[in-house]
């Protein structure tokens, strides 16, 4: 593992950092100057780089928390629909029997009366 203030820096970032260094370059600008440039723009690409995998990372994290809050809701709410579906059908049941006890009584008395 590298230390905080030794990160590895990829070539490609190196030469890009030159070629920025190299088009900002003022006349009069020794190489020194020039390179110290570059360094300085190689680490603001690592830090911008950092920072944007940081991000990433927490939104990543918020979108995987979200994901699990929506499935917790489902697993919870699943319960109670079937509850409801469960208690739903009985209650029909009680005033199917009573229709048909009313049905049963009318014929009952129909039958008497004849």
């Amino acid at each position: 593992m590298a230390k905080a203030g030794q990160e590895k820096v990829s070539e490609a970032v190196v030469v890009e950092a030159m070629k920025i260094a190299r088009a900002t370059q003022k006349p009069g600008q020794t190489k020194e100057q020039t390179k110290l440039i570059a360094k300085g723009i190689e680490k603001g690409i690592a830090e911008y780089k950092k920072q944007q995998k940081a991000k990433s990372r927490a939104a990543d994290k918020a979108k995987k928390q979200q994901q699990r809050a929506k499935n917790r809701a489902a697993e919870q709410a699943e319960p109670e629909t079937e509850a409801v579906s469960q208690a739903s059908s009985p209650s029909r049941l009680p005033w199917i029997l009573l229709g048909l006890s009313w049905l049963g009584f009318a014929l009952y008395l129909g039958l008497l009366s004849k």
